[in-house]
């Protein structure tokens, strides 16, 4: 459920924001500020731009929550500024909002016990992450804060009965994660089961209610399972090993003798397992795969297990009968992503979020016993005729090295052919964050505004340390390797010049987080390439990143990045750092940052503005007070998507001279 809501708040980085309406006030620095939002250079968007992209930005989508007890389901879908909870009694009922907060609201989990009506759910504080729980009486709708209001805590996770609520907290410290758990009739009174270094979170209660599974999370190469006794606080771990594996998801069996989990060992991918607690023998359930299982669950009562498995980019739903080892017939299903799957609690219907190329996330669940597919959500695309929005073609293109068997590395790419008037397209790439994540062709709105109306064709390329291909593919950008994803995007080029619909002399580079250090990287290494670039929340050093994110994620990125500290990395990260290169930069760049964000702070925004307009480049710069790691505000993502567009018209869409 995570990582899915993960890759559509990452695409929805790029989705639409409307003018405030108010005249914007200069400040001395020549800096605007419209209410929340601060810029520079940004021109005043059009009105014919924003008539434009009105529909495109009325967009919603619904994510499943959980199964409500007694019937219906708790799901998350926007109405106003931000998401909160509704509920849906039945398939294509009224979407009956639950909260009404400014800040949006998620990773909520329902109560099991139908006696005790409560919801916990997560929200933060302008985009700040220090999220905190709170409980809301689904009779009355009272909601109170059940942590402390200023640690960062983690999902909350109901036991079977609905008596206990475990989740990770790091009020400690600020960095580590321990492990709390709360009764049901007093949530705010919650006890420290276990005192824990690093990140932990519970993942499976045990049918008893006596026990959690905790994932200790070290990098996405590396992670380990443990069974606490929440009364005693004894720790035990699951399947020891000198080796370094990388887990995935678990849950306890309901008859309590087995432990279901993913992961890699042995293996490239993820791939699906049962541990046998009396003997601790490991057995695989579907053989080695060529691919990830992204997500599974199991019935209540331990008859069914559902999976997905994400093959190259798209997701397969299965489900097994446990007793007979028959998979079950199932609907077809649009080819598109699927996630937060939930049996409901007799095990006769399975809930899933879908979301496709030309549609936005919606709620569906399947009957099992007929193999039915039911649409719970209908979300609001603006109006608009779907039937006409871009479907991508999966490519690959040659790259730069070779592999073991000396045959050239092949790069995985979505290519979305835009509607273009003209003999050759203008091109954007797109370039996902994480890295450890994978661009999946989800649904994008401004994907689809850019497509159709400005006659732009994307291409969104799975450079080396993508995930979805193996962890060894995972591992091409490590360290000193970091450059070679860099060179990935260098070779992409050169596929666009071969291709003779595609204008080579007219390309752009945007990404996110991650992506938005690579849209740096990539200004720096090909310049003259070039023609504009678009940083949303990006990395500009390494090392000023790793000195100055949270203290809860430095040991987690220093996995990815390498460590600051260590005098020969730190001079490599100082020499690939693109505010260290920034005078290779002419090319027009947008700058687009959120105040609060703990993850990359707003200084790495700050520095590499200043640094690129030494070069008397054309730099244009939004700032979201309110915001953090991405805008979820409508308001904020309208004005960032009308300033987008405009800079693309401007700086990529003009025939070059």
């Amino acid at each position: 459920m995570k990582l899915f809501r993960i890759l559509w708040i990452f695409l929805i980085l790029s989705i639409t924001l409307a003018g405030c309406g108010k005249d914007p006030q200069r400040a001395d620095n020549g800096r605007a500020e419209i209410g929340n939002l601060v810029m520079e250079n940004i021109p005043p968007v059009p009105e014919s731009l924003k008539d434009r992209l009105n529909q495109y930005q009325n967009v919603r989508s619904a994510y499943l929550e959980d199964w409500l007890p007694g019937g219906g389901m708790l799901i998350s879908t926007r109405f106003g500024e931000t998401s909160q909870l509704h509920k849906v009694s039945m398939p294509g009922g009224t979407r009956y909002q639950l909260t009404f907060f400014d800040e949006p609201v998620g990773d909520a989990a329902v109560c099991p016990n139908e006696d005790t009506p409560i919801v916990v759910f997560m929200k933060d504080v302008g985009g700040n992450e220090a999220y905190q729980l709170f409980a809301m009486n689904l009779e009355d709708g009272r909601v109170t804060m059940i942590t402390n209001g200023k640690a960062r805590h983690g999902t909350p996770l109901w036991s079977h009965d609905g008596s206990l609520l475990a989740y990770p907290g790091t009020q400690r410290n600020g960095t580590d994660y321990d492990i709390y758990v709360a009764p049901a009739e007093d949530l705010s009174n919650a006890r420290m089961a276990a005192q824990l270094e690093g990140y932990w979170e519970p993942v499976s209660w045990s049918p008893a209610n006596d026990k959690l599974i905790l994932l200790n999370y070290v990098s996405i190469n590396e992670s380990y399972l443990h069974i606490l006794d929440v009364t005693t606080g004894e720790m035990s771990p699951i399947n020891p090993s000198d080796r370094k594996i990388s887990y995935g998801g678990a849950k306890w069996s309901p008859l309590g003798d087995k432990i279901f989990f993913t992961s890699d060992e042995n293996a490239e991918f993820q791939t699906l397992r049962s541990y046998d607690i009396s003997t601790g023998n490991i057995k695989l359930l579907l053989g080695k795969t060529t691919w990830d299982v992204s997500g599974f669950t199991v019935s209540r009562d331990g008859m069914l297990l559902a999976w997905v498995t994400n093959e190259d980019g798209m997701s397969r739903l299965s489900v097994l009968n446990l007793r007979s080892g028959s998979r079950l017939n199932l609907p077809k299903l649009p080819l598109g992503i699927i996630g937060g799957l939930r049996f409901n609690p007799d095990g006769t219907e399975l809930a899933i979020s879908l979301n496709t190329p030309k549609n936005p996330t919606d709620v569906y669940s399947i009957r099992l016993t007929n193999a039915t597919l039911t649409r719970w959500t209908t979300s609001e695309v603006g109006g608009l005729n779907t039937d006409g929005f871009i479907q991508p073609e999966l490519i690959h293109y040659t790259t730069f090295d070779s592999l073991p068997d000396g045959s050239l590395r092949k790069i995985p790419a979505f290519y979305y052919k835009g509607k273009s008037t003209v003999a050759k397209a203008p091109v954007i790439i797109y370039i996902h964050g994480g890295p450890e994540s994978q661009f999946r062709p989800s649904f994008s709105s401004t994907f689809q505004y850019i497509l159709n109306e400005m006659g732009v064709s994307i291409l969104a390329p799975n450079v080396r340390g993508s995930a979805g291909y193996g962890k060894s593919y995972l591992l091409l950008d490590n360290g000193t390797l970091r450059e070679e994803s860099v060179f990935d995007i260098g070779a992409l080029l050169d596929w666009i010049a071969e291709q003779p619909e595609l204008d080579e002399s007219r390309v752009a580079v945007w990404g996110g987080s991650y992506g938005g250090y690579m849209v740096l990287a990539s200004l720096t290494h090909y310049n003259d390439r070039l023609r504009a670039g678009v940083d949303v929340v990006g990395i500009s050093h390494f090392v000023t990143f790793l000195e100055n994110t949270k203290s809860y994620r430095r040991d987690l990125r220093r996995a990815e990045y390498g460590d600051e500290r260590d005098p020969d990395m730190r001079a490599y990260l100082e020499s690939i750092a693109p505010v260290n290169n920034a005078y290779k930069i002419s090319t027009p760049l947008f700058i687009v940052q959120g105040l609060n964000d703990p993850r990359v702070p707003a200084s790495e925004a700050e520095q590499i503005l200043d640094a690129v307009k030494k070069n008397d480049t054309e730099t244009w710069y939004l700032l979201a007070k309110d915001e953090g790691h991405g805008f979820r505000k409508k308001n904020n993502r309208d004005f960032y998507t009308q300033s987008l567009m405009l800079f693309f018209e401007k700086f990529l869409l003009e025939p070059a001279e």
